[in-house]
């Protein structure tokens, strides 16, 4: 299980979380830009400083101010891919996925066949960083994480850079390594589709604080843009753009304040 309470002041933003995610599968955090869900990662990475609270994962405390337990980034065997991947760009793609492999620490858990194998990227191996589609740049970075031999995945947002057709296959790619790895992973998106596709578990946050927490059913559909264009005696009146809601649809409202 992922426990996770935290507090850290990022210059006039507050982040205040805390939740608990299942051991082997997918926690999503959830919710519009600047919610806080990118600095809840890094502080569970361990590369933003944590003013007070505790990350553990299982019985293995990372993080604990009441303690003074603080353990580096490089030990905690945390696995992250990031919505650009971030692949070295002077290295074909097998020595990008070695190199996840020569990061790893203790026992090889997860062999390095088996992740090509699942990702399909054996026809890959030989290729330049600059040669891979979008989609293609995902799934290595995915299998360079996966090799490092991490004990819990991070995704921030790794479908936001592709179009529609790479994010559909990249997508079942991510499905694919729930179901052989077992491994829990925390998920970053603000979209209602991913969440539907992969999450076991959702955390809802705004403005640096959790909303709610449940099942995938608390994200119920898309975010519709509607504009507040007056009130009467039942509440207040949107305007909503043509064909997004028809009359009597309930609607989820976060306000921006």
């Amino acid at each position: 299980m992922i426990s996770v309470a935290i507090h850290r002041t990022l210059g006039a933003f507050d982040l205040d979380v805390a939740f608990e995610g299942p051991a082997d599968g997918v926690t999503v955090l959830f919710g519009p830009s600047g919610a806080g869900k990118s600095a809840t990662l890094a502080a569970i990475a361990g590369s933003g400083a944590i003013d007070r609270g505790h990350v553990a994962l299982g019985s293995r405390v990372l993080f604990d101010s009441a303690t003074r337990v603080n353990v580096p980034q490089r030990a905690r065997r945390i696995g992250w891919v990031f919505q650009d991947a971030r692949l070295f760009p002077h290295l074909r793609v097998e020595a990008n996925l070695r190199y996840g492999m020569r990061r790893a620490s203790g026992v090889q858990r997860i062999d390095f066949d088996h992740v090509v194998g699942v990702l399909d990227i054996g026809h890959l191996l030989r290729r330049g960083v600059r040669d891979l589609s979008g989609g293609e740049r995902q799934r290595v970075a995915l299998g360079r994480a996966l090799l490092s031999q991490p004990e819990l995945l991070l995704l921030d947002e790794p479908l936001a850079a592709l179009d529609g057709g790479r994010k559909a296959e990249v997508l079942a790619y991510i499905k694919r390594l729930k179901a052989d790895f077992a491994l829990p992973m925390l998920y970053v998106t603000h979209s209602p589709d991913e969440v539907h596709a992969v999450a076991d578990h959702v955390v809802m946050l705004d403005q640096g604080r959790v909303v709610t927490t449940g099942p995938s059913t608390i994200v119920r559909g898309a975010r519709i843009c509607a504009k507040i264009v007056g009130h009467d005696e039942h509440g207040v009146l949107l305007r909503v753009p043509h064909g997004e809601a028809a009359p009597g649809t309930m609607l989820d409202l976060i306000v921006d304040r």
